[in-house]
């Protein structure tokens, strides 16, 4: 699988185990979730010269969930339909119920693709648990920061 936009200079593809090292630090870079990276489940995004510009996977939890996750895109690349290149890639591959958390200012960009909302009594556990911990969270450090759980079908 290789998917070209020559008019954005990047393409995707799937990762390689030598791509690992530079997921790990683009996911660092933009403060994404570093657990769960698994350079197998990957999507990535390379500029003309082969290096990374965005990544994304979707992450199995052992609740039986799965979680579209590590959506990331260099500062210097944003605003090129990576990201969005990126999700489309994945979505492709499942068609069943997919999970994902973001910020409350990205819901808009996730409800493009069929996400919704999930009701706290609605979420497997591990969304629920990481919900619940990042409102403690914030509400400790006192950050206005909102996690939104979404799904879709």
């Amino acid at each position: 699988m290789e998917n070209k936009n020559v008019s954005w200079g990047y393409s995707l593809r799937r990762a390689t185990a030598g791509d690992a090292p530079a997921i790990r630090q683009i996911i660092s870079a933009v403060n994404n979730n570093p657990l769960g990276l698994d350079w197998q489940r990957f999507v990535i995004a390379t500029d003309g010269q082969g290096r990374l510009v965005g990544c994304g996977q979707v992450k199995p939890h052992r609740d039986g969930s799965l979680e579209l996750a590590s959506i990331a895109v260099q500062p210097e690349w944003r605003g090129r339909g990576i990201a969005r290149a990126i999700i489309e890639q994945l979505l492709q591959g499942y068609s069943g119920r997919l999970y994902l958390t973001c910020r409350a200012e990205l819901g808009p960009l996730y409800e493009k693709f069929g996400f919704e909302l999930v009701p706290l009594d609605e979420m497997p556990p591990y969304f629920r648990r990481l919900r619940r911990a990042v409102t403690l969270f914030n509400k400790l450090f006192r950050r206005a920061d909102r996690l939104l759980v979404m799904r879709r079908n």
